[in-house]
Formats: structure tokens, C-alpha cells, sequence
């Protein structure tokens, strides 16, 4: 004796899958997530004496700035670079300090070397968020 297609179990599995669809259904399409941290940074140099400063991990991009002026310590120093969640570099060599940020240390310091653009130059400063 062969039982039904719509009894016994076939019958559970179909009613537990139709369930399974009706709660996924109801649920929200994504799942809260958290809010991204914040973390600001600033570089700052003063390219005659050749001083830097840097901040990094700041609530905001005004008290990042300030730290990294602070940490310079020299009176003509000038914040090059201000970054959030990321990383920034400062490359000085013949002529004016250029600065970038990026995603990594590398990709920041690889970028303000392109933009000074001379063999002679050197990263001077960097820093990144955490």
C-alpha cells in the first residue's frame, strides 16, 4: 500500500517550508548594523625645518587638526593633509611637501610620492585611523 503525495510526511516538509517562507517574509529585508565609527587624523608640516605632526583616531576632523598642529610644535607648521577612516602621507623633496590619502599606508604614501614627482622626494609623514 502506497501512501498519498499530501500525507504524512511529504505533507510536513511542504507545510514547514510555506512557514519558513511566510516568517522570512516578515522579516526585515537587512539586519540593523552598526554605525561606522568615526576616526578622523591630520598631518602637518612645516617644510623649512622639515617638522611634522600627526594625529589620528579623533572624534572630529577640527580636534584632529588641532592635535596634529600641536604635535608639529613649529610656528610655521600647516595642516597638509586631514583624512577620515583612512590613512594620509606627506612627500617632500626639491620644491613644495605634497600630500594624499588613501584606503592603506601604502596606497597613501604611493600616491604623495606620484605628486611630488621627483626621484629626490621622501614621505615625511604618515598616519592612519584604526
Amino acid at each position: 500500500m502506497s501512501l498519498p503525495v499530501n500525507s504524512g510526511v511529504g505533507a510536513f516538509i511542504r507545510m514547514a517550508a510555506v512557514s519558513l517562507a511566510v516568517i522570512a517574509a516578515a522579516a526585515p529585508v537587512h539586519a540593523a548594523k552598526q554605525p561606522k565609527k568615526q576616526a578622523f587624523g591630520a598631518i602637518a608640516y612645516e617644510p623649512d625645518r622639515r617638522a611634522a605632526g600627526y594625529s589620528y583616531d579623533f572624534k572630529s576632523d577640527r580636534d584632529a587638526r588641532v592635535e596634529a598642529l600641536k604635535q608639529c610644535a613649529e610656528p610655521g607648521c600647516v595642516v597638509l593633509v586631514s583624512f577620515r577612516n583612512a590613512c594620509g602621507a606627506v612627500a617632500h623633496g626639491p620644491g613644495k611637501p605634497h600630500a594624499a590619502t588613501g584606503a592603506t599606508r601604502a596606497e597613501a604614501e604611493a600616491k604623495a610620492l606620484r605628486a611630488c614627482g621627483n626621484k629626490a622626494c621622501e614621505v615625511v609623514g604618515w598616519a592612519c585611523t584604526k
